[in-house]
């Protein structure tokens, strides 16, 4: 994959209209936004256009928008949010068809350094479709230059991510990535790609299947590659062990045989849980006290369940991961949810906030967890994409990355 694009940076957008394609998919409670975290992230991109001269028309999506257009899931909240955070009006335009006639009057009415944001682009249905088509034109005939700032959709070829670009530069306008975009190709994309060596990846999570490609990809590329979560039992069984009524996708133990054979044939390191964090069932609720003991790897009784690496696990992945100088880590590693079962996430968390490498989150549960756990400040990089940053970790190419100029 092509990764040297066009940046905010590279682009002269004075006098012109710029359309941004924004991850405003922000969580709603009762009409309030209740965590602000993506709307921050895309605050340095939207105020370099506006020192520029731009005229800056903003677009993106909200929630699933199944059955048709509602107040709901309008981004008027992420409207009042952003105005606060920029200190200047938003001008936004609320019409359900997001680039009507009302659109296009507020987007003519613009001067430079001033913001419009258009309404959610799921209520024109779904974009990848013919719909799509139309959509691209119609956001097109909006701008003269379009930038991608949305990591978390680039995995999608949409017409708000990547079909109004192709219009875009019909028309000799420019189609450039913004510094989040830029941000998650430096860490993410360099890190897969180019990584500094030793290279250390931790996959964790409920299933091998979710995984499949990343697991693959990445035996070719790391160093050592460290397996916990749910999605471990698959590959101890693969070993011959015991899991008991751990979770297992026995449709993958071949595949998981296969894995493991690669990475010894090629020299790499695959390190598996030695001891495992038991109860008797799933925690009910999934915060409540539970009952837990910790037996080695190969020794969980028959009627009991795996729900979390044992600390010599978390000792042995943690030492793993003092020699790395870059380290990328998406799932966690047992029901962190649960007080009792987060030992294991925190002590790989832990390991990595203490040590000097480059540090990559690579966005979903194992984000959460960091954020929630304290060590978001301690990462290098925490990606803003969750089905995005497994693609790329994949070695796809992503749409709405490739979608961009290059350099």
């Amino acid at each position: 994959m092509g990764l040297n694009k066009k940046s905010v940076n590279d682009i002269s957008v004075a006098g012109k209209r710029v359309l941004v394609r924004c991850d405003f998919n922000v969580p709603l409670k009762e009409g309030k936004i209740t965590d602000e975290t993506r709307i921050v992230a895309a605050l340095p991109t939207i105020q370099k256009l506006l020192k520029d001269g731009g005229k800056v028309i903003l677009c993106s999506h909200l929630g699933k928008v199944k059955n048709g257009p509602n107040e709901g899931e309008s981004l008027a909240p992420v409207a009042e949010r952003l105005s606060e955070k920029l200190g200047m009006p938003i001008n936004f335009v609320s019409d359900y068809n997001v680039t009507g006639e009302a659109a296009t009057a507020a987007v003519n009415a613009m001067k430079e350094g001033e913001v419009v944001l258009l309404q959610n682009t799921r209520f024109r249905g779904k974009e990848e479709t013919k719909n799509g088509e139309e959509f691209s034109r119609e956001l097109a005939d909006l701008c003269d230059v379009y930038v991608c700032d949305a990591f978390g959709s680039s995995h999608r070829a949409h017409a708000s991510v990547a079909g109004v670009t192709d219009v875009v530069r019909a028309k000799g306008g420019e189609c450039a990535v913004g510094y989040l975009m830029q941000k998650e190709i430096d860490f993410l994309g360099n890190a897969v790609e180019n990584p500094v060596r030793p290279f250390v990846a931790i996959l964790g999570g409920a299933k091998v299947a979710d995984k499949l490609n990343v697991i693959n990809n990445l035996i070719e590329k790391c160093d050592t590659l460290i397996i916990g979560g749910g999605m471990a039992f698959t590959f101890l069984k693969a070993k011959g062990y015991e899991i008991g009524k751990s979770l297992v996708d026995d449709e993958k133990i071949e595949y998981c045989k296969e894995m493991m054979e690669k990475a010894e044939k090629a020299g790499k390191k695959l390190l598996l849980p030695i001891d495992t964090t038991i109860a008797a069932g799933f925690p009910d609720p999934i915060d409540g006290p539970i009952e837990v003991s910790v037996v080695d790897a190969d020794k969980i009784p028959a009627d009991m369940e795996g729900l979390d690496i044992g600390s010599k696990t978390a000792e042995l992945y943690a030492e793993a991961v003092k020699s790395a100088k870059t380290v990328v880590w998406n799932g966690p590693m047992g029901v962190f949810e649960n007080p009792t079962l987060a030992k294991g996430t925190i002590a790989v968390a832990k390991a990595l906030a203490e040590t000097d490498a480059t540090t990559i989150i690579g966005g979903g549960d194992s984000a959460a967890a960091v954020n929630q756990l304290g060590f978001a400040d301690k990462m290098s990089h925490i990606s803003t994409g969750g089905g995005a940053s497994l693609e790329f970790l994949e070695g796809k190419s992503l749409p709405g990355v490739a979608a961009a100029d290059d350099m």
